[in-house]
C-alpha cells in the first residue's frame, strides 16, 4: 500500500521500506529525494544553496499527490492495479497545461523498479534512477568533456573527475527543463535513446533537482540561482593572461613582462607554474629561484600586471607540513593501504615520489592550507591562484579506497574541486579580496567560489581546438561562466612547425572571444620531466613574424572588447548566463540553433565562427533569422540570414554583429 502525506512546501510518499519526498526548491523548481528508511536527509556536499521554497500549490489525496511551483508540476500517483504486483509509484514532471517534460520509467513491468538501491560498502547504497526518453530530444551540459559532441543525447559517461574531463551532472533539455543529479559521488549517466539512467556508486539516498522555464536561458538562470551565482569578475582579469610551462625563476618571468611592455603589448596577468615551491605541501617559493617575491610583485603591479601562482593540493611526505597534517587528520585517507595517491616529481628527489592530497572536504584542513598560503604567497600581495590537479588526480583511480572528512569516495569524491576552491575563496574574502581561481576541475556550484575552469592538458592539434568549442558551450550551460583553454593546446606544439604556427593563430582567434583570454602550453623541444623542466618559448612573439602580426591584432581586439566582456560578466553574476553562449540561448525558436556546436554567441551581440581545420580559408556559418547581421570586419550589413559561406583568411575568422547592438565601430578594422 502506498501512503501519501503533505510536508512543509511539498509532499511525502511511503511505499514499503522506501520514502519519497518532493519539495518546491527555488522558482519553477523541485527537489526529489528518496531513501530506504523512515526519512530523507541532507546529502553531503549538496550543490543547492537555498532551502525549500514556500508558496507552492500542494494537493494530496489517498492515491495521488501533486505539487505546482510556477512553471513546474510534479505528480506521483498510486500504481496499484489490483494485481499482486504493486510497483513503487513514478514521479512525473509536466507543465501546468499538462504537457509532459519527462518522468521516471520502470525498466520492466516486473522488476527492477525505477528507483533501485543495492548494498555498497560503508553502509551505502548503489542507487539508480531511470527516466523515459523521447525521439528528437536534445540534451546539453554535463560539465566539460573532450568527446567533441555538442548534443549529449546518446552519450554514456562516467561521473568522475579527470584531467580534461569535468563532471558537473546537470543537463538542459530542448523540451524545456533542467535536471541536476545532486549527488557528488562517482557514478555513471546513460542518455540513451530508449531511456535515461543515472547511477551513484555509493549514496545514502537518491537526490535530484528539476527546473522548468519558458526559455533555455531561463533554465540556465534557474540552475545558476539554485547552485550559486558567480561573483563579479575583477576588471583586471578580463585582459590577456601570459603563461607557459614553466618560468624557472624570478628574472625569467620579469623579463617576459618587461618585454611585453617594451613592445607596447597589453598584459593583464602573468602566471608562475608548478615547481616554484620548495616541496609539494609547503606552499611557498623556493628562495634559490625566487629570491625577492615582494620586489617581483611590486614591479609587476607598476606595469599593470597581476601575478597568479600555481598551488597544488598535494603533500610530499618529505615536506615540512606532512607530519602535522597527518597527525591532525588533514590528509585524505586510504582504506586499503598507505595514504599516498599520486607518484610525481618534486624538488630534492632523483625520481618520482609518492605524494598525498590534503582533504579539501575538511574545514580544518582548508583553513590550514589557507594559513600556509597566506604565509607563503598572500604576504606579498598575491591574490590570484591557479588550483591545478584539483580533481584530485590519483593513481590508481580507486574511489572506493578513498576516505574523506565528508564521507567515502564513492559518495563524495566529485565535490573535491569545489571544496578546494571554497577554501581559497573564503580565505580571500575574509582578507577583503575578490576570488579569481583558475581550476582544472569543478563540480556543481564551483562558480560561486570564483572558479574559472580551463580545459586541462589537451593536445596541440586542430582536432583538439575543434573539441573546445562544444566543451566551452556545455560547461557554460553547466553553471561555469568563467572558462578558458590553453591557447595552442597544452602538449605537442612545435613553435617552428608551420602546422603549429597556423594552429596558434586560429586558437588566438578563438581565445579572444572566450570568457578568459589565456596563453599556456608545454612547447617543444620537450625537456626531461621533473622539477627542472621548462618547455620551449611560449610568448606571443615566439611563433614567427607572420603569426606575431596576427596575434598582436588579437591582443588589441581583446583590449577593445574588455568593456563588453565586463558587461557580460555582470550579466553572468546577476543571471547565470555565460558570456560564451550556445546559439539556442539567444535564438531558442530557431531549430537550427540547437544543432550548432561549432559556432557561438559571445554575449548577445557577437556571433563567432572559429576556424578549426588546418589550411581552411573559408567556412560555413549559420546566421539566425531572428536578427539582422553586420560583418564585424567591414561593418557592412549581410544581405541574408541562414547559411552563408564566409571568407576566413589567416588573419581573421568569421565574426558577425547583431545589428542594433552598438558594436559596429568596436570590431571594424581598416582591412
Amino acid at each position: 500500500m502506498t501512503l501519501f502525506a503533505p510536508v512543509e512546501h511539498g509532499f511525502m510518499v511511503r511505499h514499503g521500506q522506501e520514502v519519497l519526498q518532493v519539495e518546491a526548491w527555488g522558482p519553477d523548481s523541485a527537489r526529489v529525494r528518496s531513501a530506504l528508511g523512515p526519512a530523507v536527509s541532507e546529502t553531503p556536499g549538496s550543490a543547492l544553496v537555498h532551502s525549500a521554497t514556500p508558496g507552492a500549490q500542494v494537493e494530496v489525496s489517498a492515491h495521488r499527490a501533486r505539487l505546482r511551483n510556477g512553471e513546474l508540476v510534479v505528480e506521483v500517483a498510486d500504481n496499484a492495479d489490483g494485481s499482486f504486483l504493486e510497483p513503487p509509484p513514478l514521479v512525473r514532471f509536466s507543465r501546468p497545461d499538462g504537457r509532459e517534460l519527462f518522468s521516471e520509467q520502470a525498466p520492466h513491468f516486473t522488476s527492477p523498479p525505477q528507483r533501485r538501491y543495492r548494498p555498497a560498502p560503508g553502509g551505502l547504497y548503489r542507487c539508480e534512477v531511470t527516466f523515459n526518453a523521447f525521439a528528437g530530444e536534445r540534451l546539453y551540459g554535463l560539465g566539460q568533456h573532450q568527446h567533441g559532441l555538442f548534443d549529449q543525447k546518446g552519450v554514456a559517461l562516467d561521473l568522475v573527475q579527470r584531467n580534461t574531463e569535468v563532471c558537473i551532472p546537470f543537463v538542459l533539455s530542448n523540451r524545456g527543463y533542467g535536471f541536476l543529479w545532486n549527488m557528488p559521488g562517482t557514478g555513471r549517466v546513460e542518455l540513451a535513446h530508449n531511456r535515461t539512467r543515472w547511477v551513484a556508486d555509493g549514496a545514502r539516498q537518491v537526490d535530484y533537482w528539476v527546473t522548468a522555464a519558458p526559455t533555455p536561458a531561463g533554465v540556465v538562470s534557474r540552475y545558476a540561482g539554485a547552485t550559486g551565482l558567480a561573483p563579479m569578475l575583477p576588471e583586471w582579469a578580463s585582459g590577456f593572461w601570459q603563461c607557459k610551462l614553466r618560468y624557472r625563476d624570478q628574472e625569467e618571468l620579469l623579463s617576459v613582462a618587461r618585454e611585453h611592455k617594451r613592445r607596447g603589448l597589453p598584459l593583464s596577468v602573468i602566471v608562475i607554474d608548478y615547481f616554484h615551491w620548495s616541496r609539494q605541501g609547503e606552499w611557498r617559493f623556493d628562495p634559490a629561484e625566487w629570491p625577492d617575491p615582494q620586489a617581483m610583485v611590486d614591479e609587476l603591479r607598476s606595469l599593470g600586471v597581476e601575478l597568479m601562482v600555481s598551488v597544488w593540493p598535494t603533500v610530499n611526505p618529505d615536506s615540512a607540513n606532512y607530519g602535522e597534517m597527518a597527525r591532525r587528520g588533514l590528509l585524505m585517507g586510504n582504506l586499503r593501504g598507505l595514504p599516498l595517491q599520486l607518484p610525481f616529481w618534486d624538488k630534492g628527489a632523483q625520481g618520482q615520489v609518492f605524494v598525498t592530497f590534503y582533504d579539501a572536504t575538511n574545514p580544518e584542513a582548508r583553513q590550514f592550507v589557507w594559513d600556509k598560503v597566506t604565509e607563503g604567497y598572500r604576504r606579498y600581495g598575491i591574490r590570484a591562484f591557479w588550483l591545478d590537479a584539483c580533481e584530485p588526480e590519483m593513481r590508481p583511480e580507486d574511489p572506493a579506497s578513498n576516505l574523506f572528512h565528508l564521507g567515502l569516495g564513492p559518495e563524495v569524491q566529485c565535490v573535491y574541486p569545489r571544496e578546494h576552491a571554497r577554501g581559497f575563496a573564503e580565505g580571500l574574502w575574509a582578507q577583503g579580496e575578490q576570488a579569481v581561481l583558475l581550476c582544472r576541475s569543478a563540480w556543481a556550484g564551483s562558480q560561486r567560489y570564483g572558479a574559472a575552469v580551463w580545459s586541462g592538458d589537451i593536445d596541440s592539434t586542430f582536432e583538439a581546438l575543434a573539441a573546445q568549442v562544444p566543451a566551452g558551450l556545455n560547461i557554460g550551460i553547466s553553471g561555469i561562466p568563467w572558462w578558458t583553454t590553453d591557447i595552442g593546446g597544452f602538449k605537442g606544439g612545435d613553435g617552428d612547425s608551420p602546422y603549429f604556427r597556423e594552429l596558434i593563430v586560429r586558437w588566438f582567434q578563438f581565445g579572444v572571444f572566450c570568457p578568459l583570454f589565456r596563453l599556456h602550453g608545454a612547447r617543444g623541444p620537450w625537456p626531461l620531466v621533473g622539477a627542472g623542466q621548462s618547455g620551449g618559448p611560449n610568448e606571443v612573439w615566439s611563433f614567427g613574424d607572420e603569426a606575431y602580426e596576427v596575434i598582436k591584432e588579437q591582443l588589441a581586439l581583446r583590449e577593445r572588447l574588455r568593456p563588453y566582456v565586463m558587461e557580460q560578466m555582470a550579466t553572468a553574476a546577476s543571471t547565470g548566463l555565460p558570456p560564451m553562449r550556445a546559439m539556442f540561448l539567444e535564438f531558442p525558436e530557431d531549430p537550427e540553433a540547437w544543432a550548432l556546436g561549432d559556432q557561438f554567441m559571445f554575449g548577445p551581440d557577437i556571433l563567432v565562427a572559429p576556424v578549426t581545420t588546418y589550411g581552411a580559408r573559408q567556412r560555413d556559418v549559420y546566421l539566425p533569422e531572428g536578427a539582422s547581421w553586420l560583418d564585424a570586419w567591414t561593418g557592412e550589413p549581410v544581405g541574408k540570414a541562414g547559411w552563408v559561406t564566409a571568407s576566413a583568411p589567416l588573419e581573421r575568422v568569421p565574426v558577425y554583429l547583431r545589428q542594433g547592438g552598438g558594436l559596429k565601430h568596436l570590431l571594424a578594422t581598416s582591412q
